[in-house]
């Protein structure tokens, strides 16, 4: 399958890598990572860019709004200042695409109109504005399961059967992307691994990944050092590496085709393994 994403296009035949430049002074992992003096550095962040894309990155995803657990919510504006200028930068320097992590109408197309190639939003498009301006920029969408918001959804998250509620709110949402005008071909899927979800509700949605991927859709999936391996491993973020490239691995068995990470080398490294090799999981 090829994803038209604007002027490019991204062959899905085998598994990408998106690369995570989280533009933000509070995110789990790497917040504050581009930031100078209190100011948000484009140097830093183009220096990391040119970096993951030498390693081998698909995409660049930008975000400039925290969406760890208990994350507090950021005003319109500091999205947009986090956000735009850093997709400007990339689009215009760099020869790669560059998805945004965003549930903002305002900031979808801001960055549609500098050269943004997909929209990954976390609400799958559900933030007033968001479905119609997603729509009118004519962009690849990925849609994300997420029960409650960031600053509520571990507190006691609930469900009956994860996999099948999942699915079903992901099939309404296509439904709705449908009814805006969003063709099949530009809609992507994310089970929302620790969005709202346990340790248990993680492990059946890696179990059974094959099921969300029945619903018809390229998978994109983000494991990266999330704290699913702090409960599995006992490790700090600093020292999930080892679990997060397991993790990967196994996503990809189980059908997912575009990767979301922080250590880019690490998992392309992996990627080249298992495609070289062509093992499947009921062989491992």
């Amino acid at each position: 399958m090829q994803l038209q994403c604007g002027k490019r296009s991204l062959d899905l035949s085998h598994p990408k890598v998106m690369g995570i430049l989280n533009t933000t002074p509070d995110s789990f992992s790497d917040g504050g990572s581009y930031y100078s003096n209190e100011r948000l550095s484009l140097d830093l962040v183009l220096k990391k860019a040119e970096q993951m894309i030498a390693q081998g990155a698909d995409i660049l995803d930008v975000g400039g709004e925290s969406t760890r657990p208990g994350a507090a919510p950021v005003s319109e504006q500091e999205e947009l200042d986090r956000v735009i200028p850093v997709v400007e930068a990339l689009s215009s320097r760099l020869d790669v695409l560059v998805s945004v992590d965003t549930s903002t109408a305002s900031v979808i197309r801001e960055s549609a109109n500098v050269g943004a190639s997909l929209i990954n939003d976390v609400r799958a498009l559900q933030r007033e504005g968001a479905l119609a301006a997603a729509a009118a920029a004519e962009l690849p969408v990925c849609l994300m399961h997420m029960q409650g918001q960031p600053s509520t959804m571990q507190q006691s998250p609930q469900y009956q059967d994860v996999v099948h509620e999942v699915r079903m709110f992901l099939l309404e949402r296509v439904v709705a992307c449908r009814s805006a005008g969003i063709a099949d071909n530009r809609i992507l899927l994310d089970p929302g691994f620790g969005f709202g979800k346990t340790l248990a509700h993680n492990l059946a949605l890696l179990q059974r990944l094959p099921e969300i991927l029945a619903v018809g859709f390229p998978l994109l999936v983000g494991l990266s050092r999330k704290s699913m391996l702090a409960q599995l491993l006992n490790r700090p973020v600093n020292e999930r590496l080892a679990g997060s490239l397991a993790l990967a691995m196994l996503a990809v068995q189980g059908g997912a085709t575009i990767i979301r990470v922080h250590d880019v080398a690490e998992t392309v490294d992996v990627l080249r393994i298992l495609s070289a090799t062509n093992t499947k999981i009921t062989e491992l």
